[in-house]
């Protein structure tokens, strides 16, 4: 079933905006069984609210046949990377910590991976199942140097909690 997609709104502030995304995600993917279904409506609808400030807007997902590593999954933007071991570049280090990883300058993170030389800053949330285990990391890259704040973090958090559970 094809849903109507919201766009920013003139006005709204930013942690308004991350609310009102949250929950047009939930929504939409209520009752959806698909991980990669869920994942694909949240990159598209924080893509298309939040460009072109987010640059390249997707989704890592915990490979289940090589359980050390993220493949690149359901994004909006350029070409990703296809593979990326736990502990290296800003996705590897939230995957291999747990934590969000907010980097004002990914030149200035320890083993960046540059999979397009046009991102400036990052930010890199995990993405826990209803178990507790890690089964992705959602990654937002923008051309813009400090382009992502404490807003950002809370609102992709509260969405990247409710992606699997809700």
């Amino acid at each position: 079933m094809a849903e109507e997609m919201s766009t920013a709104v003139e006005g709204e502030t930013k942690a308004e905006a991350y609310i009102r995304i949250g929950k047009e995600i939930a929504a939409i993917v209520a009752g959806e069984t698909s991980h990669t279904a869920r994942y694909a409506t949240a990159a598209c609808l924080l893509a298309h609210n939040f460009g072109p400030r987010f640059f390249w807007t997707g989704f890592y997902v915990v490979d289940p046949l090589k359980p050390d590593q993220l493949v690149v999954g359901p994004y909006q933007g350029t070409l990703g990377c296809l593979r990326i071991p736990f502990g290296r570049g800003v996705c590897g280090a939230a995957a291999a910590t747990g934590e969000t990883q907010l980097v004002p300058d990914v030149e200035a993170f320890p083993n960046h991976i540059a999979c397009d030389s046009r991102s400036k800053s990052e930010i890199v949330v995990p993405v826990y199942d209803s178990n507790g285990q890690l089964a992705a990391v959602l990654d937002v890259d923008s051309a813009e140097l400090d382009a992502f704040d404490a807003d950002d973090q809370t609102g992709l958090e509260a969405i990247c909690k409710l992606l699997l559970t809700a």
